[in-house]
C-alpha cells in the first residue's frame, strides 16, 4: 500500500459534473482527488476482502444473538425500536449495503473502526466515479470495485412488491440526493418501478404511507437514519404499515457503536477486531471515545494517559460513548489515510479510500481513488 502521485486530469472537473458527481468540490474544498492515487497489491486486496467478508458475518451472527437473548440495554434504543427490529429479522427483510472504516497499516490484518450499517455515504465516487477515473488515468491497472454489478443483482435478488420502490432523503443536501439518485439508477437498471419524495414530503392516510400522489409506498429505501426516525411522529405508524424498509429495521443495532465491545466479547482477540469497551478503564494504552450514535467522526476523542491527542466536535456529546484501543492510521505525505470497505447484500464489493490531515475522518475528508496491479 503506498500514496502515489501524478498530475490531475486537465478536464477533471467536466468529466465529474458529466458523471453527475456536482460535490466534487465541497465548501470550495477538493473533496475529490486527482494528484494522487492509492496503489494496493492484489495480495493486499485479497487481505481487505476476506477481512470484509468475516466482519460481515461476525456482525450478522451479533444481531441473531441479540434477538435471541433479547440483551439490547447497551444500544439505548428509542421506543418501539425491539418491536420493529425483531419484526423485520423475522420477516427475512434483507438488506443492501454497507461500509465497514478500517485501519489497514501494511503487514498487520485490518482493523474494524466502525461500522457504518445504515446510511453509508461516498457510494457513488467509490462506484463510479473512480472506476472512469482508473479506465482513463491508469487502464493497465485493476481496482477492487465490483459495487454497481453487485448492487443491480442485490436489487434482483431482494424479494419485493412489485409496485414502486420509492426512494428518499432530506432535502439541500447534495452528497445524500446524489447518493440516493445513484441507488435509484441501480434499482431501475435491475428492473424496478422507482419514485423520489423527499423526507417530509411522506404522508400517512390512516393505514399506508404514501407519497404526494397518495400513492402507497410498499418498499421505502430513506437515507434517514433509523434513530432519527424514531424520535418524530412518522415512527409510532411504522407497525400499522405494510412498507418494507431499506435499510431493514435490524440494522438499527449494527449502525449503533454499542456492537464494538459487543463484538469483541462475541470473538476475543480475533485479528479484524480492536479491544473494546463500555468502560475507558477496561482499555489499556491509547483509546479512541465515540458516540454510540456518532457520524462522521463527530464528538470522537483520542487519548492516552488521560491527555487528549485529537478530538472533533459535534451534537453527539451528551450520549453514551463507547472506548475502543486506538489503532493510528497510516500516514503518507501528511495524509492520514482510511479503507472504507463496502458490502452489498452482505457480500465484500470494493473499497474507497478516505484522507485527512488529521487523525480523524470526518464528513470534510477527502476521497481519493485506488487501484492494483
Amino acid at each position: 500500500m503506498q500514496r502515489i502521485r501524478h498530475a490531475p486530469r486537465a478536464d477533471w472537473r467536466k468529466r465529474a459534473e458529466d458523471l453527475d458527481f456536482s460535490f466534487h468540490t465541497i465548501d470550495g474544498e477538493p473533496y475529490w482527488v486527482e494528484d494522487a492515487a492509492y496503489q494496493f497489491t492484489a495480495q493486499e486486496i485479497d487481505t481487505i476482502e476476506d477481512a470484509t467478508g468475516e466482519l460481515e458475518q461476525l456482525c450478522l451472527a451479533l444481531v441473531e444473538r441479540t434477538i435471541e437473548s433479547g440483551a439490547y440495554e447497551p444500544f439505548h434504543l428509542e421506543p418501539g425500536a425491539i418491536e420493529l427490529i425483531e419484526a423485520s429479522w423475522r420477516n427475512g427483510h434483507r438488506n443492501l449495503y454497507g461500509r465497514f472504516d478500517l485501519s489497514y497499516a501494511q503487514g498487520k490484518p485490518p482493523k474494524l473502526l466502525e461500522y457504518n450499517a445504515d446510511t453509508p455515504t461516498s457510494l457513488y465516487e467509490a462506484s463510479v466515479v473512480q472506476w472512469e477515473w482508473l479506465e482513463t488515468v491508469f487502464p493497465d491497472a485493476d481496482q477492487f470495485n465490483s459495487i454497481h454489478e453487485k448492487l443491480i443483482e442485490a436489487w434482483r435478488g431482494m424479494g419485493l412488491a412489485k409496485s414502486a420502490v420509492h426512494f428518499s432523503c432530506v432535502r439541500e443536501h447534495d452528497e445524500d440526493r446524489g447518493t440516493v439518485d445513484y441507488l435509484r439508477d441501480t434499482a431501475m437498471q435491475a428492473g424496478h418501478e422507482t419514485e423520489f419524495l423527499f423526507v417530509d414530503e411522506i404522508g400517512w392516510n390512516g393505514r399506508d404511507f404514501v407519497d404526494a400522489g397518495d400513492k402507497p409506498i410498499a418498499t421505502l429505501f430513506k437515507l434517514y437514519p433509523w434513530e432519527w426516525l424514531m424520535r418524530e411522529e412518522f415512527a409510532r405508524n411504522i407497525p400499522r404499515s405494510q412498507a418494507q424498509f431499506i435499510e431493514p429495521a435490524w440494522k438499527m443495532l449494527l449502525a449503533n457503536k454499542a456492537i464494538l465491545p459487543l463484538l469483541w466479547k462475541l470473538a476475543p482477540d480475533h485479528p479484524n477486531l480492536l479491544e473494546a469497551a463500555f468502560e475507558p478503564s477496561a482499555i489499556d494504552g491509547a483509546v479512541a471515545a465515540k458516540p454510540i450514535l456518532g457520524r462522521e467522526g463527530a464528538n470522537i476523542r483520542l487519548s492516552k494517559g488521560g491527555q487528549t491527542l485529537a478530538r472533533a466536535s459535534g451534537p453527539y456529546g451528551d450520549e453514551p460513548f463507547v472506548y475502543q484501543r486506538l489503532a493510528p492510521l497510516p500516514v503518507f505525505d501528511g495524509n492520514h489515510a482510511l479503507v472504507g470497505a463496502w458490502v452489498v447484500a452482505s457480500k465484500p464489493a470494493g473499497l474507497g479510500m478516505r484522507e485527512d490531515s488529521g487523525p480523524i475522518t470526518t464528513n470534510a475528508s477527502r476521497f481519493v481513488p485506488h487501484l492494483f496491479r
